[in-house]
This record gives C-alpha cells, sequence and structure tokens, in this order.
C-alpha cells in the first residue's frame, strides 16, 4: 500500500498492514488523529482501537513529511525521513541511547517520503525537557557516557560497514540553510548579535568549507556514526531522569565531536554549560578510553567544541525567519534556542578557530 502523506489518511487497513511485520496477527478497528502539530515534518497524536488486545498501545506518535507541498518536497529530498525509518528498522536495538519505542518504519526509495508511527510521550512514564531552561547538568553528564560508547562502537570502520552501511557521511551542506540565514539578515539584523551575524555571512559565503569542516575537519576525532542532532528539542527524559533521544534524521558519518559541542551548546541552560562544559567534555574524553576508542587531547576537544560552536547558526536558520504564524510555544522554543546559540557564540568565539583550521 502507498504511504499516507496526511495523517487523516491512516487508515485501520494501512496501519494492519503496517504493523503486521512487527506485529503479525493485529488487526486494527479504528484510527483516530486526537491533534496535529507543524514543525520541521508533520506530527500527530492517533488514538488506535484493535479487535482483541495484542498488546499495543491505544495512542501512538505519527511523523510524516510537511503538509504544504513544497515544504514536503524540500524535506523528502533531504532523505531524513528515510534515514530515520532505517535507523528504527536497524540500529535502535544496538545504539546506547534510549529511544523511542518504533511500530512503524516505512520509506518510499523514490520520493523520499515516509511515515513513521512512535511510542507517545504523553501516554509515557517518558517526559520532555523544559525547553525554556534547559536540561540538568546529571542528564548531560549521562548523555556524555552515550555519546562516548556510540562513538567508539562506530569507530571500527568494519563495523560501520556491517551495521550501518547505510548511514551516509556527513553533508556538505545545501543552500537551504544559507537562504533562511539571508532572510533573516535581510529582515530582522535588530534582532541578531554581531557575533550571530558575523558566523551567518561566513557561512553563506562560505557553506561547503565550513561544513567540510564541521564533517571531518583536521581535529575532533576519527569518523564514527553520529547522532546528529542533539539539541533540546530533540531529547526526552527516560523514567529514570536519564537522557533519551527523539529525532535520529540527521543521523551520519562525521567526526565525534560534533555531536558532543552540538549537545552541550543547544540542550542546555546557557549558564550550566559555560560553568560546566569542560569537566563534561572531560568526562567524555574519559568514556571514550573506557570504550576503547581512540584517545583524543583535550586541548584538540577544546579547539573542535569552538569550532563546532558556529554549526548552531545554521542550526538556527528556521529560527531567524520569524515566522508571523508561530504559536506561542513555538515562539519561546525558538527565543531559548537562539540564546543558546548566541550564548555559545560570544563564550566559545569560533571565528579564530575557524580561521585557524580552514583560513576563513
Amino acid at each position: 500500500m502507498s504511504l499516507p502523506d496526511h495523517p487523516e489518511a491512516i487508515t485501520p487497513d494501512w496501519l494492519t498492514e503496517s504493523l503486521a511485520e512487527r506485529y503479525p496477527g493485529t488487526v486494527v478497528a479504528g484510527v483516530e488523529v486526537l491533534a496535529i502539530h507543524a514543525g520541521t515534518n508533520a506530527n500527530a497524536r492517533l488514538a488506535v482501537t484493535y479487535d482483541g488486545d495484542p498488546g499495543l498501545p491505544a495512542t501512538m506518535f505519527a511523523k510524516l513529511p510537511p503538509l504544504d507541498p513544497d515544504r514536503r518536497a524540500q524535506i523528502n529530498q533531504t532523505g531524513m525521513g528515510r534515514r530515520e525509518a532505517l535507523f528504527y528498522q536497524r540500529l535502535a536495538h544496538l545504539v546506547p541511547m534510549q529511544t523511542l519505542t518504533p511500530y512503524v518504519a516505512a520509506f518510499d526509495p523514490d520520493s523520499g517520503a515516509f511515515v513513521l508511527l512512535l511510542e507517545d510521550l504523553d501516554n509515557s512514564a517518558k517526559s520532555l525537557p523544559d525547553h525554556s531552561t534547559g536540561v540538568p547538568v546529571a542528564y548531560a553528564s549521562e548523555a556524555m557516557d552515550h555519546f562516548a560508547e556510540l562513538h567508539a562502537r562506530y569507530e571500527d570502520p568494519d563495523r560501520r560497514a556491517a551495521e550501518a552501511d547505510w548511514v551516509p557521511l556527513a553533508t556538505m551542506g545545501s543552500d537551504y540553510g544559507a537562504r533562511l540565514l539571508r532572510y533573516g539578515l535581510d529582515n530582522h539584523r535588530d534582532k541578531l548579535t554581531d557575533a550571530f551575524a558575523e558566523i551567518a555571512e561566513l557561512y553563506i559565503d562560505h557553506t561547503a568549507e565550513l561544513h567540510k569542516t564541521w564533517a571531518a575537519g583536521p581535529i575532533g576525532g576519527p569518523a564514527t556514526v553520529l547522532q546528529g542532532d542533539g539539541h533540546i528539542g530533540n531529547l526526552f527524559v527516560t523514567e529514570t531522569g536519564g537522557p533519551g533521544f527523539l529525532d535520529w534524521g540527521l543521523i551520519n558519518v562525521g567526526a565525534p565531536m560534533r555531536d558532543v559541542s552540538y549537545f552541550l551548546n543547544m540542550s542546555m541552560a546557557p549558564a550550566d554549560r559555560l560553568a560546566h562544559d569542560q569537566a563534561l567534555i572531560q568526562r567524555y574524553l574519559n568514556a571514550r578510553i573506557a570504550h576503547g576508542a581512540q584517545p583524543i587531547s583535550f586541548d584538540d576537544a577544546w579547539l573542535a567544541h569552538r569550532i563546532h560552536a558556529a554549526y548552531t547558526v545554521p542550526a538556527s536558520c528556521q529560527v531567524v525567519t520569524f515566522p508571523e504564524d508561530a504559536s506561542p510555544g513555538r515562539q519561546a522554543f525558538a527565543a531559548a534556542f537562539l540564546a543558546r546559540s548566541e550564548a555559545a557564540l560570544a563564550h566559545l568565539n569560533p571565528r579564530p578557530a575557524l580561521r585557524a583550521a580552514v583560513g576563513l
């Protein structure tokens, strides 16, 4: 059956067939869309009823491409949906991070369309972190251990080939982020710090060079599988208060400090990150050694942390368009997201580090 392009198109027949591989014998009697939320993708909560009791939940979280046709085409072309579906199909049970339970992970290899039906946090003991503040230091400390274990596991090219051959090399970038940053600079410059605007201009003029440096620069550790997008909006809190990762659409192969730096800069409160990032990086480096990974010196790790701070600028490309139709909750999230980026730029001053690394 073809993939539904709208949450309302997830029918009992489609869901029955889609659940058959993981949950054979399950018969879906009804599907009701409880809510739809637009973000990078189209997200929805579904109420599901069954013939009999298959032991599956009464609600699921659905993730599909955006409903707007132009946005849908853009997202499908990125391959993010394919990557995340393959992650839940092949890798979720192997990574050290906690992830959501997947029920359906389907994609169309030709169009890039996808449908994910996952554990619903609204009907779970798990929860979302406070986006307005940040994750606690203890949460970040545990995340350092998980990143170290993930990176150590896939530092071996043979293991990557055996378990994660579908994970792509980190992208060299596209014009998507540059176009949105240009719009932000042209229309909302007064809302941005000088340091943010400087890196944005640098990114617009040198997109490929910066992505090459972030992906596999001269420092930052040997290539490995990265979670790829560990900002606070893609995290959840487990039943024990530890870290969980919601979104795996940007999983890629690159330099491990990319994961560490982005998580620290974009998931913690700026004051907590400023007070603890050196200790947290050292914890990560020690955990790498404990898991048998190639050592990285603290000086190299810190330089990589500074270089990767610049990545928070293109990561904020949608935020700096300041869409007028954003909900109050989305506006609050965006404001906190941008504040984290600007605080990281002020503290870590990545421009001289970039200049030294790649001559920009």
